[in-house]
């Protein structure tokens, strides 16, 4: 069998990494050869990317690889959804791409788009669960607030999508990322023209929208790896993640575990009705355009902010530390709602979720241990709530739960997800979103041939933890302790 060679530029909300990738033998081995950090920065009062930075930080990773004389096949760039960069051709960017989290364009986010397209219209075109932080209301802000853009601007691009223009010269949006915008109508695989006109967006600017592992063309020859092709693979992070999930057969939900928590089903067909958006899931694309009908769990965005805020008072805690002080700790003593809109933002989590404890009549926790370990807890019994959600909507028993991605390294929390669902945990692979990166590569090129190999590839190449569920009574306690929490 050949062996092949692939490079996955994989973003994150805090790091970005150049990983290589290896197939021989029926076994994936990935390398991480370049990491960078990754974060907000503030113009003028306002939360941004420093997208061109990232650019380069990539572009160090890729002078790495070329270094090594390897034939590599291709390249493929991943990211979070729901952000993007204005351009025009001849301009890398028009202005210094937003971050989500930023507060301006968030705040209102609702009223300001409902004035002009109903929630029903909004979901039954899109089936995608209502976020302040989505597309939609970025772009319906920027329509009102920065109506130059309409003079200028060719085209938006979401992150991933941007990273793979500047590669290969191609600008196209891959359909697992469109799908994450709140514009894109699932059943129809094409943007919603009915709501970019109401939020006063000129479809001229809408991407041209390609499937997933589409080969968008050549690598520039200025990166210096000759022969490579750069692919659209799962452009959005969990989409690869997902792909990468090494599960068969029936009976499965997953977690792709991170800053945020996406948890959910995989599905042939969109899950629209009144149910679904009831529990305010969402129909996001996969690969072959599969659905991923999932939920957006804040994750462990709590425990990275906690840390933010005590490394700032001058005590610098790593994760393995902070887990094992919360592994000391006595169990279920206070819990938080991580719904509760307070966790979103950025700046002093420790206060906040002290605040929610006094708030909700608990001890409020007093170390860092005791912090992190309510975060862990309460995040575990959300999972079993959103759990038993799609159950309902699926029609179908989920006995098994795979966690994938950065999180599985929370050993704590892959046994008090297990304990707090009643369900087996599978947990691994870490490395899910550049291992579906990089096969869903190898599917464009023609080295595999289908998902079921794919996932096969992943069972053989990485390690798996399972946890089974403990404490059953006393872990139903605490849900219902937790079901009376305000979100």
């Amino acid at each position: 069998m050949s062996t092949y060679h692939y490079v996955a530029c994989d973003l994150g909300a805090e790091s970005g990494r150049v990983m290589l990738g290896t197939l021989a033998n029926g076994k994936l081995t990935l390398e991480e050869v370049h990491r960078f950090p990754n974060g907000p920065i503030t113009i003028n009062g306002t939360l941004r990317w420093d997208v061109l930075r990232l650019f380069d930080e990539m572009k160090a990773g890729l002078r790495k690889v070329a270094a090594r004389g390897l034939p590599v096949a291709s390249l493929s760039t991943d990211s979070w959804g729901v952000d993007y960069v204005w351009l025009r051709d001849g301009e890398p960017q028009l202005t210094a791409a937003f971050h989500y989290r930023d507060p301006q364009r968030s705040t209102g986010a609702y009223e300001r788009v409902f004035a002009v397209a109903s929630q029903d219209e909004i979901f039954a075109e899109t089936g995608i669960q209502f976020m302040p932080i989505n597309t939609l209301y970025q772009l319906h802000w920027d329509m009102v607030n920065r109506p130059w853009l309409l003079k200028c601007a060719d085209r938006f691009l979401p992150i991933a999508d941007y990273y793979n223009y500047l590669f290969s010269g191609v600008s196209k949006c891959e359909a697992s990322l469109a799908s994450t915008t709140q514009l894109y109508n699932p059943k129809r695989k094409k943007w919603s023209k009915s709501l970019a006109k109401k939020i006063g967006l000129k479809t001229k600017l809408l991407p041209e929208i390609c499937p997933s592992g589409a080969v968008l063309g050549p690598l520039l020859p200025e990166f210096e790896l000759p022969g490579a092709q750069v692919v659209a693979t799962c452009s959005h992070d969990t989409g690869a993640a997902v792909a990468a999930v090494p599960a068969d057969g029936k009976g499965w939900a997953y977690i792709s575990s991170g800053t945020w928590s996406l948890l959910g089903i995989e599905t042939k067909k969109p899950v629209i009705n009144d149910k679904s958006r009831q529990y305010n899931f969402t129909n996001e694309v996969g690969y072959g355009h599969s659905i991923r009908l999932l939920k957006n769990i804040i994750g462990l965005w709590i425990v990275q902010e906690c840390r933010r805020a005590w490394a700032k008072q001058g005590q610098e805690y790593n994760y393995d530390q902070i887990t094992q002080m919360a592994a000391d700790t006595p169990p279920l003593k206070s819990l938080i709602h991580p719904n509760d809109t307070r966790f979103l933002a950025p700046d002093n989590m420790p206060h906040k979720i002290a605040d929610y404890c006094r708030e909700t009549n608990q001890a409020v926790p007093a170390t860092p241990g005791e912090f992190i370990r309510c975060t862990l807890e309460s995040l575990a019994l959300l999972y079993r709530h959103v759990l038993d959600q799609m159950e309902d909507v699926a029609g179908q028993k989920l006995t098994t739960l795979h966690i994938v991605g950065g999180g599985t390294k929370n050993r704590l929390l892959n046994q008090f997800s297990a304990n707090a669902t009643g369900r087996t945990v599978i947990a691994g692979p870490v490395e899910a979103t550049a291992a579906g990166n990089v096969l869903i590569q190898a599917l464009a090129l023609g080295h595999i041939v289908t998902l079921r190999e794919l996932r096969t590839i992943v069972r053989q190449s990485f390690p798996v933890e399972t946890y089974q569920p403990q404490d059953a009574l006393t872990w139903q306690q605490a849900y219902d302790r937790f079901q009376k929490l305000p979100a």
